[in-house]
């Protein structure tokens, strides 16, 4: 239901103008003013989704009244209604904010449209302001998932290297065991960039059949092979002005390596089964657990992609060789496993802590995470050494 604001000196013509609009739509809920001084303390003490206000007035007129309510609700939506009204007022007022203007006597389809118009922008903002809000809601929901937890000196060096590249464009080879958290240091590495309003697009490419890995990347055209039913972008063409992260990208197929050093040579892509070309401005991070110069030697990788590719090289430590930041993580694993049971964190004792910092930790920070979670559903509260013992 709209609320609307008539200022008016004339109560003849404001009684009109509510009768109009309370026509229009019987659900309005109308106010009434006989002056902006009395205006703007309604304005103040309601939330108007609406204002029709005339121009000259006694006390406070209405471009007096437009200019004090723009400086505290910008997005209130004014229809400036006057009998005086010239070409230069009209564009005064508009420039000062006002949503439309209408001269006296209104024409009545003229002003019901400029009502529907208004309401309808109103509404807009809302939902805007609404979005905008869910997803700052979401934005920090995802960074604390992605968050790199700790204060090893390991780790503070991988920061250090993070905070010097991630403003640049520089491509990053991310390398380390299985677990470690390669994917957190492509993320910290994104949302730190001048890319961060653009998407991160991810290419799992270890879990893309070889046959499908260049329809996955580069897109195709419809008709292109069996299956190929309509035109599919590929995750460069998804992935323009942001970042494209090449996971496990020592899995990549030798003709598809091909295909993206090309595509970090020329800057363009062609579709599978298309001629065309396709410009894209993406920055590409990759990982890998596999040792690349080993795969060269192989010849399992391109020699010249490796050195496209790693322009920064960036190891992850295993687990094993940052145990002090064990209790850290966890801390945040107890906290985000609660969260995601709708439970209370539970407490991890001083005993189970070090028994879990003695262990081996072949599967790093991953599987750290789900003995975390075995603990919290099987263990004590608080967990002991001999839950750790029992679980793990």
């Amino acid at each position: 239901m709209a609320k609307i604001l008539i200022v008016e000196d004339e109560e003849t013509i404001r009684r009109v103008l509510k009768n109009i609009l309370l026509d229009e739509n019987k659900d309005f809920e109308v106010d009434e003013a006989a002056d902006g001084v009395e205006a703007k303390e309604l304005i103040g003490k309601f939330d108007y989704d609406l204002v029709l206000c005339d121009i000259k007035m006694p006390k406070m007129d209405g471009e007096e009244l437009l200019n004090a309510v723009m400086i505290d609700k910008p997005t209130l939506p004014f229809i400036m209604i006057s009998g005086h009204g010239t070409i230069e007022i009209a564009v005064n007022c508009i420039k000062k904010g006002a949503f439309d203007y209408i001269s006296k006597p209104p024409d009545l389809g003229r002003l019901l449209s400029a009502v529907r118009n208004a309401l309808d922008k109103k509404n807009l903002i809302h939902e805007n302001q609404k979005l905008s809000s869910q997803n700052k809601i979401l934005k920090r929901k995802v960074n604390k998932k992605y968050e790199m937890v700790g204060t090893s000196k390991k780790l503070d060096d991988i920061k250090v290297i993070i905070d010097k590249v991630a403003p640049t464009d520089a491509r990053v080879l991310i390398t380390g065991p299985n677990g470690t958290g390669k994917e957190l240091v492509a993320h910290s590495i994104h949302e730190k960039s001048l890319r961060a309003a653009m998407p991160m697009i991810e290419v799992n490419c270890a879990a893309i059949p070889s046959e499908l890995i260049e329809s996955e990347l580069f897109g195709h055209m419809k008709g292109s092979f069996t299956g190929a039913v309509k035109d599919k972008q590929g995750k460069f063409e998804l992935a323009h002005k942001g970042t494209l992260f090449l996971d496990e990208v020592g899995d990549m197929s030798l003709s598809a390596q091909a295909k993206v050093l090309r595509v970090l040579q020329e800057g363009k892509v062609s579709r599978v089964g298309s001629d065309s070309e396709i410009s894209v401005d993406v920055r590409v991070l990759a990982a890998t657990n596999k040792d690349l110069k080993e795969q060269i030697k192989m010849g399992a990788f391109r020699e010249d992609l490796f050195h496209r590719l790693s322009v920064i090289e960036l190891r992850v430590p295993s687990l094993k060789d940052r145990k002090e930041d064990i209790p850290l993580l966890i801390e945040h694993f107890s906290k985000i496993i609660a969260e995601e049971q709708g439970n209370k964190p539970k407490e991890f004792g001083k005993k189970a802590i070090e028994t879990l910092q003695n262990l081996d930790w072949t599967g790093n920070i991953r599987e750290l995470r789900n003995v975390v979670e075995r603990l919290i559903i099987l263990g004590g509260n608080p967990v002991t050494p001999e839950d750790v013992k029992r679980f793990c």
